[in-house]
């Protein structure tokens, strides 16, 4: 894929690590379609007589015949399983190395017990080798809660499935033929959740589908739920310590100019792991086993390299999908340098020159006159550092920006502090309020960029105000106090895709620059692609493109997803959260 960042010659070490980086994907690669296609033939073997190859009956070992359908059952669950554990094999998870090979053990010795295929067997045997053989590639720590969870999602699950047959076989006796003892109505229920027949009789063909569906589903979902939480990568409880916290800012106040995305590393939401001297760090949040981090590696440039070794030292070890959310071209050029990864263009920040800045002329004029509007209406603004705003009045501020949000969700990551007013965590942090009639109307927050810039963070206002242009006066009236603040330069809002839709609309753009500037279009009815630019655009900024780093192309839909949960667009189904919080 183009990345649009030539990197620099990479380093001996950093050659090293990526060839090491790279021998670990293609073994991993290599197991994970073995498992894959071994599972899938084995799960084949089963559901079509034209390809078993039965190796001896069940009958010369003195088993009884329902041990076949057992066997059977047995083969077609470790099949299934195989194809589930690919996943972890593929993010080289020492569990899932472990389950597949007792999955592969168990599925020989059921090829020998029972009557299965020999291709399949030879599979199986063949990945055997290959798991034992690259078994020191398969290094990613398990979940340390994901044995608790699995066994107890089993247990539930069993125990569920138990339960409702056993309930069924008790309230409809006249569905059964003559009176089962509760003993055979135990075993019965119990059966049926590997979806073999007991020792009840039914007197009605549909009870006994109904009881033995509802059984094996129940018995199959165990097994699929139990895999997910046992494979599933960490995803820890994000939380930035006292002590991050302040090396943070200690790397900030020596190098914050660097990147106007430095400061929101401080959201509490994140964690940080820093290079070996010290003198650099990454910051990022777990979400979906992506570790998304944002912006470049904070502190000194010649230290970054330390710094994303040692992030991706940690994915690696937690078996956690890298990424990074809008670093600059001089983050990315450094990520594929020292990382070997790949980078994408993502969207353009705009950033206003406040010296060259100014209301007056013809390109202004749309903004003028919104400014001009609001302003008759009876507006006013104040614009003041967080330290200089009495407490009782940002504690107004909070809970009216929480009213106005309308409960706790918040969007925003890569670009967001995830508080608003908090005196004490940001005293250098700048509050831009609108007023009308003495009621608050309209709040701008911006972040330090270094101690001679800013970065839009928080941009919200009554959604009762029907007077269009306050957003436009808010950022005008923060840009003229700049000077006072001693501030020269100001970020405002990502512009994501900025550039293609921008050549989508050039005369002679080809058909698919038009087409993508269209979808994007389209998209923006619920994202605001095309309104952020707009609205930025008018103030004449200078557009510094953002890339998105990450290690392969079919990571990308998982990242997607990790992004839009991240930034609060969406993702992973809330009752899928709370399963996962509970556990």
């Amino acid at each position: 894929m183009t990345s649009g960042v030539r990197a620099d010659r990479p380093t001996t070490a950093a050659v090293e690590g990526r060839f090491a980086r790279f021998r670990g994907r293609r073994v991993a690669r290599v197991v994970t379609w073995a498992a894959r296609v071994a599972g899938l033939l084995t799960v084949l073997s089963i559901l079509t007589p034209l390809l078993r190859k039965r190796l001896q009956p069940a009958t010369w070992f003195g088993l009884p015949p329902e041990a076949t359908l057992v066997g059977t059952v047995v083969v077609a669950t470790l099949g299934i399983g195989l194809m589930m554990l690919a996943t972890g094999l593929r993010r080289r998870k020492r569990r899932a190395w472990q389950l597949a090979v007792a999955a592969c053990v168990l599925l020989i010795a059921s090829h020998v017990v029972g009557r299965h295929a020999l291709v399949p067997t030879v599979v199986v045997a063949v990945l055997l080798v290959g798991l034992l053989l690259t078994r020191r590639e398969f290094t990613a720590l398990p979940d340390p809660v994901g044995p608790l969870a699995a066994v107890r999602v089993v247990v539930q699950m069993l125990v569920g499935g138990f339960a409702t047959v056993l309930l069924l076989l008790l309230v409809r006796p006249s569905l059964l033929v003559g009176p089962p003892t509760l003993e055979d109505r135990l075993a019965h229920a119990g059966l049926s959740l590997v979806g073999v027949s007991g020792p009840v009789r039914f007197a009605a063909g549909w009870f006994d589908d109904l009881t033995a569906v509802l059984g094996l589903t129940f018995g199959v979902a165990a097994v699929v739920l139990g895999g997910y939480f046992l494979l599933r990568s960490v995803e820890p409880r994000p939380a930035l310590s006292e002590e991050d916290g302040a090396r943070i800012r200690e790397l900030l106040a020596r190098h914050g100019r660097a990147d106007s995305l430095g400061y929101f590393a401080l959201r509490r939401d994140k964690s940080v792991v820093f290079s070996p001297t010290g003198k650099a760090a990454v910051a990022y949040r777990v979400v979906a086993g992506v570790a998304l981090a944002s912006g470049d590696p904070l502190g000194d440039l010649e230290a970054w390299p330390g710094a994303i070794t040692e992030f991706l030292a940690t994915c690696r070890r937690y078996g956690w999908v890298p990424a990074v959310l809008g670093c600059s071209e001089a983050g990315a050029r450094v990520w594929l340098r020292e990382g070997g990864l790949d980078a994408l263009e993502l969207g353009d920040e705009a950033v206003v020159d406040v010296a060259t800045f100014s209301l007056q002329g013809r390109s202004m004029r749309t903004v003028r006159q919104a400014v001009s509007r609001i302003r008759r209406a009876g507006y006013e603004t104040t614009v003041r550092r967080l330290r200089d705003v009495p407490a009782d009045e940002l504690a107004a501020l909070r809970d009216l920006v929480a009213r106005w949000r309308g409960g706790p969700a918040e969007r925003g990551f890569s670009m967001a502090l995830s508080r608003v007013a908090d005196g004490d965590a940001d005293p250098e942090a700048v509050l831009v309020v609108a007023t009308a009639e003495g009621e608050v109307r309209g709040v701008l927050q911006f972040v330090p960029w270094g101690t001679e810039g800013l970065s839009l963070d928080i941009m919200i206002r009554d959604p009762t105000v029907p007077e269009n242009g306050l957003n436009e006066l808010l950022i005008a009236e923060l840009l003229g106090a700049c000077r006072g603040l001693g501030v020269d330069r100001v970020s405002l809002n990502f512009a994501v895709f900025r550039s293609a839709l921008e050549r989508g609309e050039k005369i002679g753009a080809g058909p698919v620059a038009r087409l993508w500037a269209r979808l994007l279009r389209t998209a923006s009815r619920w994202w605001q692609i095309e309104t952020l630019y707009r609205f930025n655009a008018r103030f004449g900024p200078a557009w510094v493109p953002r890339f998105l780093v990450f290690d392969a192309v079919r990571d990308l839909p998982r990242i997607a997803v990790a992004a839009f949960e991240a930034e609060g667009y969406g993702g992973r189904p809330p009752a899928l959260l709370r399963l996962l919080r509970r556990t």
